[in-house]
């Protein structure tokens, strides 16, 4: 009987010494330090509100994951810094990997999760113009994005879409930078400006361009940002993915269902220089042409459109099979995981 109390005590104390060790209430697995996961944003926008949503609200700290977010400012310049293994994971427009996958390299970049259905940008002008209608950028000129990224032709395909020919019916300056289209447009250049949010909204609160029309309400669902990562780092870390998937896809579910207001003051951290009452009208904007996927699947309809965009471009030579770039396991998953 001593020898049975003798081993209970141990066994007491033992617990009692990895309760302290791992922390009150946790198992030693829930404390473990977290998996650092590089990921490189294609822009810092409202954009991307379930990723803002899933930082702020401890969804990927949930999962067990540190991430440490860099913005490139442009797609290809994302995709460079994924295939270059100085990020893990990119955040960018679909058509990269399309051109990467073309380019026939082995490992190429999959996409793995959608986060938004929808073009984001806006269409700004110089004036107020709450009736306007696309045959107003006759003759005019659009600061429209770096040539061959999805909102350079995203935009021709809607100015198509409206019975205009985007070469002979307007002139489209893609020679300026994409970070710079926004001081260029204020101080002097184009008619008109595409833009994202926030930005666009605080050109508009200065006085200095106005925003008309929402290129995403016209374009219609195509697969429009999404995650992606080299093929063999998702084969050696498809636990990880699985985990960061799920994140994703809790900031998705988040955003939502709640308010606007609701998405804007879980976003502020990540936005400290603009104020909540802008964030607001930015995330109403969105929410109204549902630009922001309810879940991680990319869906092969959608993948067709991207590329038939890409061909009317004149940027796409060779479309891409579904089942070679595409991989929705880990959206799947995630959306049986996350109830």
């Amino acid at each position: 009987m001593k020898k049975v109390l003798k081993w209970s005590a141990a066994a007491v104390c033992l617990a009692m010494m990895l309760t302290i060790v791992t922390g009150c209430g946790k198992t030693a697995t829930e404390s473990k330090a977290k998996v650092k996961i590089k990921v490189c944003e294609v822009t810092h926008s409202v954009f991307y509100a379930p990723q803002y949503a899933a930082i702020n609200l401890g969804f990927f700290a949930d999962e067990g994951i540190d991430l440490e977010l860099t913005t490139a400012e442009g797609t290809d310049k994302v995709m460079s810094t994924v295939l270059s293994n100085n990020a893990d994971i990119g955040l960018a427009g679909p058509e990269a990997s399309i051109y990467v996958y073309n380019e026939g390299k082995t490992d190429s970049a999959q996409i793995f999760a959608l986060v938004t259905q929808r073009d984001g940008s806006f269409l700004v002008g110089r004036q107020k113009d709450p009736n306007f209608t696309w045959d107003k950028i006759r003759n005019k000129v659009v600061l429209p994005g770096r040539k061959g990224g999805v909102p350079y032709m995203t935009l021709q395909y809607v100015i198509r879409k409206n019975g205009l020919d985007p070469f002979k019916d307007t002139k489209l300056d893609d020679s300026i930078q994409y970070a710079l289209m926004g001081p260029a447009f204020t101080n002097g250049t184009g008619d008109y400006v595409t833009m994202f949010e926030p930005a666009a909204s605080q050109i508009e609160a200065k006085g200095k361009g106005y925003i008309v029309a929402s290129i995403g309400k016209e374009s219609g669902e195509i697969p429009y940002t999404a995650y992606c990562a080299k093929k063999s780092y998702l084969e050696k870390n498809s636990d990880l993915i699985a985990r960061f998937t799920r994140a994703v896809y809790k900031g998705q579910k988040w955003v939502y269902s709640h308010t606007p207001e609701e998405i804007a003051k879980a976003m502020a951290p990540s936005f400290p220089d603009s104020d909540v009452k802008l964030l607001t009208t930015v995330a109403q904007r969105y929410k109204d042409i549902e630009a922001w996927s309810p879940n991680p699947v990319l869906k092969p309809e959608e993948f067709s459109l991207l590329q038939e965009v890409m061909t009317q471009a004149g940027e796409l030579k060779q479309k891409v099979p579904y089942d070679k770039l595409i991989n929705t396991s880990f959206a799947e998953q995630a959306i049986k995981d996350v109830k």
